[in-house]
């Protein structure tokens, strides 16, 4: 059977499914490989919407794929917070950004976007990282969607596998053991966070490609 559907076992032709009709990129650096599992989780989340395909790139392939980046809907920024802001290579993304869609006419305009950050410790500066990509997003006019979770183990019923357990607002926040790899860090409450993430973008990227009501109607079905 060729790419336009399935065979049944009683002969019947299935349609292969729809074709996205939005697309969101995750443009992320990882230094160890912690931040480079917690894209996966927001990719993961991505793909839990129906008619919404996703795209995972290294801040070094995004620099050679500007094209496929001005074509999507949305862009979730990811990076490890080192020394309180996020690392050298997600910065040299971000300037390079200046030249290639700045300078061409604010090529990202009224796109949807979004952050995720890692670091050892549970607050770590993550907060910084964030914002730091917020106005990144700002400067592109682009639209930012927060992680819309409130803070969990805060109180003596809360559990450190809640979401959003380390209480960040403006983005996905894990933490990752300085002395674990990444086959064990981040835990599994900010992956799901950072799934969490991934799914909200995705809904609200389909909504601005859709509107609202053909939106929450698929959403729904």
């Amino acid at each position: 059977m060729d790419s336009t559907g399935t065979s049944d076992k009683d002969g019947s032709v299935e349609p292969a499914p729809p074709a996205p009709t939005t697309r969101i990129a995750i443009v992320y650096h990882s230094g160890y490989g912690h931040t480079a599992r917690q894209a996966e989780a927001v990719a993961a989340g991505i793909r839990q919407v129906r008619g919404v395909g996703v795209l995972l790139l290294t801040t070094d392939e995004a620099q050679m794929r500007w094209e496929e980046l001005n074509a999507v809907q949305a862009i979730v920024f990811g990076a490890p917070t080192y020394v309180g802001a996020g690392s050298a290579s997600f910065k040299a993304f971000q300037e390079a950004s200046s030249n290639a869609i700045m300078a061409k006419g604010y090529l990202w305009k009224d796109k949807i976007a979004a952050g995720f950050t890692n670091s050892g410790t549970q607050s770590g500066d993550k907060l910084s990282t964030l914002l730091q990509m917020a106005l990144f997003a700002a400067q592109h006019g682009m639209h930012w969607v927060n992680l819309d979770l409130p803070p969990a183990n805060c109180s003596s019923t809360g559990s450190d596998e809640d979401l959003n357990r380390l209480g960040f607002w403006l983005g996905a926040a894990a933490q990752s053991n300085v002395d674990h790899g990444p086959d064990l860090a981040p835990p599994e409450a900010d992956l799901a966070t950072a799934r969490h993430l991934g799914q909200r973008v995705a809904s609200v990227a389909l909504q601005f490609t859709l509107g609202r009501e053909p939106a929450l109607a698929t959403l729904a079905g």
